[in-house]
């Protein structure tokens, strides 16, 4: 909710390395979308061709979604393995280690 003069408050956080999170508050116009919150916090894509993948309390939205006071905006770094690939590499190497 909006506080009395229509804005909300909100916490824009991303990795700054591989252990440290960077966080901004900042206020935004009732209405503003998790875009905003991120022009706002100054951490725009050098390339504007890059995707920015986004949350909210954990959870993927769109970057048109309306955020509410206090919300908790989220920039996920992009993954440097695919998922799938990484357990079939960890499943290889145990395997190894349990025939050698």
């Amino acid at each position: 909710m909006a506080d009395e003069n229509g804005a909300v408050r909100v916490l824009v956080v991303r990795h700054a390395g591989e252990q440290v999170l960077e966080q901004r508050h900042v206020t935004l116009a009732a209405g503003s979308t998790v875009a905003d919150a991120i022009v706002a916090a100054g951490w725009l894509p050098v390339d504007p061709q890059t995707v920015i993948d986004a949350g909210v309390f954990n959870h993927a939205r769109r970057l048109d979604t309306p955020l509410a006071d206090g919300d908790r905006v989220e920039i996920y770094r992009p993954l440097r393995v695919d998922p799938k690939e990484a357990r079939r590499i960890r499943a290889t190497l145990k395997g190894r280690r349990a025939t050698g």
